[in-house]
């Protein structure tokens, strides 16, 4: 049975803090909001960097059972387009893990991404529209895009270009919290 004060996040390097302290990524900050706001939520970090959608799927079902959340925050797929990965099967993967989520008892939050445009327009564009269509054929919380706030500002980001900075982690989480407040539910 899910718990309804248990998140989990389930996502790829920009989840998992690479190139960063854990304590500074965006998941340990939110564990630290939703403790300062009375919030008497367990947040679980099974993010894996380099994930992608296919290691996700496999992945889920044991995370589902072992952690048994209330809410899934689902950020996955990114690696899929910097891999060059057919985006059909990736919409495929995410909608299963919606439905294995679900089935679960777990609302989902699912974490939108866009690629830089030098994958090509029309690839770039498809996988804008991943998201939203995603969370619409599921009626799904949808943050449109993570790294809003950070994505064009180099001073936010890791020397890669694509992971954000300890100063930016904040930002990002700024960019997510408001559409997970509306699914949390104060301890009594």
């Amino acid at each position: 049975m899910a718990s309804d004060h248990t998140i989990l996040v389930f996502g790829d390097s920009l989840s998992a803090a690479h190139g960063l302290r854990p304590e500074q990524g965006w998941v340990a900050l939110l564990i630290a909001r939703l403790k300062a706001q009375g919030y008497g939520y367990q947040v679980i970090n099974a993010s894996v960097s380099g994930e992608t959608t296919t290691g996700g799927l496999a992945r889920l079902p044991r995370e589902l059972r072992r952690t048994q959340p209330g809410i899934l925050v689902l950020e996955l797929g990114a690696n899929d387009a910097l891999r060059g990965l057919p985006l059909t099967l990736a919409r495929q993967r995410l909608a299963d893990m919606i439905r294995l989520a679900e089935t679960a008892g777990a609302r989902v939050l699912l974490v939108g991404l866009l690629i830089p445009p030098n994958y090509g327009p029309r690839y770039a564009k498809q996988f804008a529209r991943m998201y939203p269509s995603v969370a619409q054929q599921f009626h799904t919380a949808l943050v449109p895009f993570l790294l809003r706030r950070v994505a064009l500002d180099p001073h936010l980001m890791q020397q890669d270009g694509l992971h954000p900075n300890a100063q930016g982690e904040p930002l990002v989480l700024d960019t997510l919290w408001p559409y997970l407040k509306p699914m949390l539910k104060k301890s009594r």
